[in-house]
């Protein structure tokens, strides 16, 4: 169940980080409050599976999630660029995430 926390922490940090675009600074009410509700439900999940996994490996796949989907989603709702070496590197984060997974006890 700790996997499943994790795994639903990271996909909230992808929304609470592509939302801050949309809040355009904390200018914009509903953007800002449905990011602050990502941000808290990203840390209570968090929270929850840091109860059974080690913090280590937890935070590194948690920030490996947020760091993936974010620089997917830039390139997919922002016309962010998506040449070789960008997806190269985003790979080998997905392939780090692979190998804690892998290599945890939990």
């Amino acid at each position: 169940m700790a996997w499943l926390y994790l795994f639903a922490a990271g996909a909230f940090e992808v929304a609470w980080a592509i939302g801050l675009k949309y809040t355009e600074g904390f200018t914009r009410l509903w953007p800002t409050v449905l990011t602050g509700a990502a941000l808290i439900a990203s840390m209570a999940l968090l929270a929850a599976a840091v109860r059974d996994l080690p913090i280590g490996t937890a935070y590194a796949v948690w920030t490996g999630i947020g760091a993936v989907g974010t620089a997917a989603l830039g390139v997919v709702l922002f016309d962010e660029p998506a040449g070789a070496a960008r997806a190269l590197c985003i790979a080998l984060i997905v392939a780090g995430i692979l190998g804690l997974k892998l290599t945890s006890s939990h």
